[in-house]
Parts: C-alpha cells; structure tokens; sequence
C-alpha cells in the first residue's frame, strides 16, 4: 500500500459487470480532476486469442478438460505482481492493451485479439486504477491482494454471472449457447480456485441479486435489469462508513448486517458514487501530504 502512489483494484469474473465500476470510477475521477493509469486486466493473459486457441486445442488433444483464463499458467501473476510493487515504490511501471475488437485494433493497426506493445505509465498520474479477474489474486507464489490501497470485488450470484455471461458472448461475440456452456464448464475448477478466494481479500464487495426467477440460467432470453434486482454491498471493515449518510440518500436502501447494506439495483452506481468519493477524496489528500 503506498500514500504517495495509491492503487485501486477491482477484481470480478468474466461477466460480472466490473466494466460498470470501471464507468462509475471514471466519472469519479473526471470530476474530481484525478489522473489514473488504467490497467486492463486482460492485457496480463499470457497469450493472445490466436495463441490461446491453439493452446486450447492441445490441451484437449492431450485429456485437459479444465484449461482457461482463470488460472496461473495463462495469465501474468508475476508480472502484475510486479506492477503493483513498483508502482505503489516509485509510481512507474509498463502496461499495454489487449485489442478486444476491430474498433480498438484500428487505431494500432493490428487484428484484433492481439496485445499492443509494452509502454512506461505516463508520468505524474495520480494513481493506478485495474480491472480484471486477478486484482486480489493470492497464490503460494505470489500475493497481488496485498498492494491495493482500496480492493473493490464484483460478484453477481452465480445464475445471473452465467446469464451475463451468455448473453455477451451470444449476442456480441457470435459463439451458441453449447459454446459459452462448455468454457463455463472448463472453467469451473480455476474458478473455485483462483476468482472465488480473491473476494476473501476485497475491501468492499458488490454482489448484485436478481428479484426474477433466474432458475435455468442457460435458457434465459435476457439479462435481469437493475431495477428488477437488488445490490449487497458488504464492508470487510466498516469503521469509518457513514451509514446514516447512505440510508438516508438511497430510497429503499436498508442494512442486513452490521457491515452490509442493501440497495435497489437501479441505485448501485449512485451508491458507488457515495461510497468512493470521500475514498478518493482522502486519497489524494495523504498523496497531496507527502508528496514535496
């Protein structure tokens, strides 16, 4: 954790929703004057969509039915590690892209699924900001939860993160409903592992609760919308949370637990507004106290 360089990092699985933080955070940040350095989780996979394919296909060639995303031998823990580490020091580290499409690979000139080159963080920013599956990862080999100054995770239950998932990769990336079952499948075991212990470590949780039945994720027609849902936001440490403040803002909001506060769906970005601003705000006045 670092005073003068501050990280926040928001960890959630493919489908989760973390890019809605992600939107809240650069308001956040527009308004109050911040300059963040983004890191996109993606950009730490170890392989990029071609490279990955093949390897998927060895690996089932070869009895693995379990190869994803989600685990240490596809991904950069030690170099993500490394990041954090150095710039919670020195406010320096190198970051790149991963170009999800053709409109983010045309200003690169590159296809699409590949990663652009590794560049320095620009200087003079203000804070590290990520977004990714492993912001809180914790392995015998590596402990990335340990450098966020503010760790923030995003966990949908379990049918509603299935049918994010579903409906994202149906509708804007063209793979059949067999297709997206069977990597949630594949998935399962590095899920359990490595993306469910992370939110053991998070600071804030935000799991978000559908009030429709969501049974059979794998037949939905589409995805719960926010007012059809409610939000549980649990507090790992809740001294210093002005609850008050948040019942009294946020209609319909009441408290579950003594560290956990529920939300309608439609005022989670309102409440993430409340909740992160004074966060930001005491950031950078312990940046603005020590730096000369």
């Amino acid at each position: 954790m670092s005073e003068r360089y501050p990280i926040i990092s928001i960890t959630g699985s493919s489908g989760a929703g973390t890019s809605t933080v992600t939107r809240t955070f650069a308001n956040i940040f527009r308004r109050e004057g911040v300059r963040a350095a983004i890191v996109e989780g993606d950009s730490f996979h170890r392989y990029d969509r071609a490279e990955m394919k093949q390897r998927l296909a060895d690996a089932e060639k070869a009895g693995d039915k379990h190869f994803s995303h989600f685990g240490p031998d596809n991904n950069l823990f030690g170099e993500l590690e490394a990041l954090f580490r150095g710039y919670a020091q020195t406010g320096r580290g190198r970051i790149r892209k991963y170009l999800h499409n053709d409109e983010e690979a045309a200003p690169y000139r590159q296809p699409p699924g590949t990663f652009t080159a590794w560049e320095d963080i620009p200087d003079n920013t203000d804070m590290l900001f990520y977004e990714g599956l492993h912001g809180a990862v914790v392995t015998p080999e590596h402990n990335i939860a340990q450098h966020p100054d503010l760790l923030i995770g995003v966990v949908p239950v379990i049918n509603l993160e299935w049918i994010q998932k579903l409906w994202r990769d149906k509708h804007q990336r063209g793979y059949s409903t067999e297709a997206v079952t069977d990597t949630i499948l594949r998935r399962m075991p590095d899920y359990v592992n490595y993306i469910c212990p992370q939110f053991a470590h998070t600071h804030v949780n935000f799991q978000r609760v559908p009030m429709v039945d969501t049974s059979n994720p794998f037949i939905a027609r589409d995805i719960p919308s926010a007012d059809e849902s409610m939000v549980v936001i649990r507090f790992a440490n809740p001294k210093g949370i002005d609850f008050p403040y948040l019942l009294n803002m946020i209609h319909d909001a009441y408290m579950s637990r003594a560290n956990t506060v529920v939300v309608p769906g439609g005022k989670m970005e309102l409440a993430m507004q409340l909740i992160f601003t004074p966060f930001i705000w005491r950031m950078m006045e312990r940046k603005r106290r020590v730096t000369p």
